[in-house]
């Protein structure tokens, strides 16, 4: 079969499977190169743990398709790939360590690409990465390593990932994307690769700008955020409603407060003011009103935590004699992934206090020891119930039901501004 264009997604995580299979639904030959051998294995068997859906069909469906298709598959070796693509889209991440990013994964999968690239190829950056990362990194490992000349012998661009996960696959193709290339052939390689899937508008610009573009879309939101939590703390003083007073402030058109939370959690707001602050260090430019933002969302899920423990005091009972169920793991809600999850740092500073905990997210894969198999498991003679993260199984509990499952006089912390406000007459509830 002639497919009309030939691609490999490196990295098939939750941006690069998706990404992958967009590619794949369009009608291109995909191969996806990941490093790990048992989520390939796992992958060209069609299983995933993936909540994405388009069309009606979940993300699993769409894989074992086309797996059995031939449209698709999942390799561990570039040399597998060289000889079946032309284009590589990668997606290795920068994670961030003490506050500085790391770049020895992508340093070491575009070391072991350069090998194998072949004349005409072309590489998209995919990846949100320090401003610069491309040229002043990328470029040349990938020259040293194939021996040939960017720009001429084969092609680089950077696009900007932006989509929102549970919604990949419309974002993919709806979303506007910006990208630049090292040059003009380079440009033209990445729009053409990018056409293929994107109905949206595609802005050609300085690479540098893209990716500097990238981080700061992220930190709009991480700042966003942080003074949410700022207004909910000053809420709670005055004995009004947070998610109240942001809702009427979002009627005024110029306005887009979003929601406070257990924090800031997953792989892209919590890790952009890193990716943005080598580069400021090294030009000597301060980020002085974003140090502060980044410094109040991780320091969130520490008061809330002195919240609970005051409302639970208030009911005559002690943090570190309490059990205290966990309702939701994931970073966001209606999500798989537990990534730099801030939920993760709560439970880690009420351990610390002693307190038992007992959580339950029916989406999230990862192993925990305090992680129960039931709801009703969770929540058995808690004093205390967190609901930190939805899931679709918690959009419709009966709360008056579960408490009696608690023990006497237990505590609701609510931090999505889901459970009814009934229930505030019959028991503590501590909403944010």
């Amino acid at each position: 079969m002639a497919y009309p264009i030939r691609v490999a997604v490196v990295g098939i995580g939750f941006v690069g499977l998706p990404l992958a299979l967009t590619y794949a639904l369009k009608g291109a030959k995909v191969l996806g190169i990941d490093v790990s051998e048992q989520l390939v294995k796992e992958t060209n068997e069609g299983k995933s743990h993936h909540l994405e859906a388009y069309n009606g069909k979940v993300l699993p469906e769409i894989l074992k398709e086309n797996v059995e298709a031939g449209n698709f598959r999942a390799v561990t070796s570039y040399e597998e790939a060289k000889d079946e693509v032309d284009n590589y889209i990668v997606t290795v991440g920068l994670p961030v360590k003490n506050g500085d990013p790391e770049l020895q994964y992508l340093r070491s999968a575009m070391e072991t690409l350069g090998r194998n690239l072949k004349k005409g190829d072309h590489v998209m950056i995919r990846s949100t990465v320090v401003p610069g990362t491309t040229q002043e990194v990328v470029l040349p490992i990938l020259e040293e390593a194939s021996g040939m000349k960017a720009g001429s012998d084969f092609y680089l661009t950077y696009c900007s990932e932006r989509i929102a996960e549970g919604r990949a696959f419309e974002e993919f193709m709806k979303m506007p994307v910006a990208m630049g290339g090292i040059n003009e052939e380079s440009a033209q390689k990445g729009k053409e690769l990018l056409s293929f899937i994107c109905e949206a508008e595609i802005t050609l610009t300085d690479i540098r700008v893209v990716e500097a573009a990238k981080v700061i879309e992220n930190i709009q939101r991480d700042v966003n955020i942080a003074m949410s939590q700022e207004f909910a703390r000053f809420t709670e003083a005055f004995g009004i409603d947070i998610f109240e007073v942001i809702k009427v402030a979002n009627t005024h058109t110029r306005v887009n407060l979003l929601t406070p939370g257990p924090g800031v959690g997953g792989y892209c707001l919590p890790n952009a003011y890193y990716y943005l602050l080598p580069k400021a260090r090294e030009m000597n430019v301060g980020l002085p009103l974003l140090a502060t933002a980044r410094n109040i969302n991780d320091g969130i899920p520490t008061v809330l935590a002195g919240m609970l423990e005051e409302a639970l005091i208030s009911n005559g009972k002690r943090l570190g004699e309490s059990k205290v169920a966990v309702l939701g793991l994931a970073m966001k809600d209606f999500s798989n992934d537990d990534r730099i999850s801030p939920i993760n740092d709560m439970i880690a500073i009420l351990q610390q206090k002693g307190t038992e905990i007992a959580s339950y997210d029916p989406a999230v894969p990862s192993y925990y020891a305090h992680k129960k198999d039931r709801l009703e498991d969770a929540l058995h003679q808690a004093d205390a119930v967190i609901l930190a993260a939805m899931q679709k199984e918690f959009t419709d509990l009966d709360w008056e039901e579960l408490v009696k499952g608690m023990t006497d006089s237990p505590v609701l912390m609510d931090l999505k501004n889901r459970m009814p406000r009934e229930l505030d007459k019959k028991v503590k509830v501590v909403r944010i």
